[in-house]
This record gives structure tokens, C-alpha cells and sequence, in this order.
């Protein structure tokens, strides 16, 4: 490990960064100094501005992954380096906003049943009830199913925030019927897998 990415990373671990988002920045400054074969303290804007052209005309990424990029080579910069950053150089894509495609019930419907085993098919239907992340879904526990009040609460989601979310009745006797067809019931994870 490079001093500055030893550097790097301490200052992402001292603002609690997630692992997820401290692998990303790493990645990509290690990315922008192979670009230009060079370290990438010995950078500046014009090779920022290049960089960024590259990624659009070259490597046809989204607006939102070359905003990452832009991000984390920002906080190198500012936080690892202490220089200054001028947005202004370095403006950051314009986000495309797009709407989702939404699912007629009928193709809901098809799409729960098309699941080849009762446990893909629990899976599916608490991903559409819910509306979590799939990452949400694997880590939630027993425990978070608030049959009482009707709620499912999710710890730990994007950006480590908590968040509670309503349970169908429909859902809820979904999950019964998987939990009373388990051989071996889990004690902790409502989906427990073995990878």
C-alpha cells in the first residue's frame, strides 16, 4: 500500500465512511493516476478536466458514476492533500433524473409466481411489498418484524439509516407461511443463506 492511499484511507476511516464508498474512492484515484501513469499528488485541474472528458467520451459512463469519481477525487484533494478545490474547474454532470418503470399488477403477478423455489418467491414478493434494497432484505432479522404494529424495521440501510416500513397483511402471511415451511428455523436472520 502506497503512502498516499495509507493516507487516503485513514482520513476516510477518521469520517466513518462506509467500506463501500472507501473502496470506491480508493478505486477510483487509483484509476485517474493510471490514466495518466503518474501519482496522482503530482496532478491538477487541467488533468481532472481531461479525466472527466475521458470518462464520457471514451469510457460512455452515466453522469452519476462519473459524479463518484469526481467525489472522491475531490475529497483527495481537500481531505487527503489539503488543497483547494475550485468547482468552478471541475463542475460536477448535470444528473439525469428518470422516472422508474412501475409494473402493471398482472406483470407483478407473473413475475412472483416465474420464482422456482417458495424461498426465491418470499424473496420477491417482500422485495415489491417493501420497496428495500437487496442488500436491506438480506440483513434483516427477525426481530425487525413488527407484527403489532404492522412494520418492518430496517437498520443499518444506505447511508446507515434506520427507517421503519409498512407490512401488508398480505406480506405478513406470506412470511408465516414461509417461516411454519421452514425444516430448520433461523435465529436470527430472516433469511439466512449459506453464502
Amino acid at each position: 500500500m502506497t503512502d498516499l492511499r495509507k493516507r487516503m484511507l485513514e482520513e476516510l476511516e477518521r469520517r466513518n465512511y462506509s467500506q463501500g464508498t472507501s473502496r470506491a474512492y480508493l478505486c477510483a484515484v487509483g484509476e485517474f493516476a493510471r490514466y495518466f501513469n503518474c501519482r496522482p499528488d503530482q496532478l491538477g485541474p487541467d488533468h481532472i478536466r481531461q479525466y472527466q472528458a475521458y470518462l464520457f467520451r471514451e469510457r460512455k459512463l452515466a453522469a452519476n458514476s462519473v459524479t463518484q469519481r469526481l467525489g472522491a477525487l475531490r475529497f483527495f484533494y481537500i481531505k487527503t492533500l489539503k488543497q483547494s478545490w475550485s468547482a468552478d474547474l471541475t463542475p460536477y454532470p448535470k444528473k439525469v433524473l428518470r422516472l422508474p418503470s412501475i409494473l402493471s399488477q398482472e406483470e407483478v403477478a407473473q413475475l412472483i409466481e416465474s420464482a422456482r423455489t417458495p424461498s426465491q418467491r418470499i424473496l420477491l414478493m417482500a422485495l415489491y411489498a417493501t420497496g428495500v434494497r437487496r442488500s436491506e432484505l438480506a440483513h434483516l432479522k427477525i426481530a425487525d418484524i413488527d407484527s403489532q404494529r404492522m412494520v418492518i424495521h430496517v437498520q443499518g440501510g444506505k447511508g446507515r439509516k434506520d427507517r421503519d416500513l409498512m407490512l401488508s397483511p398480505t406480506l405478513l402471511e406470506a412470511l408465516k407461511e414461509h417461516w411454519r415451511g421452514l425444516k430448520r428455523k433461523p435465529a436470527i436472520w430472516l433469511f439466512p443463506g449459506g453464502r
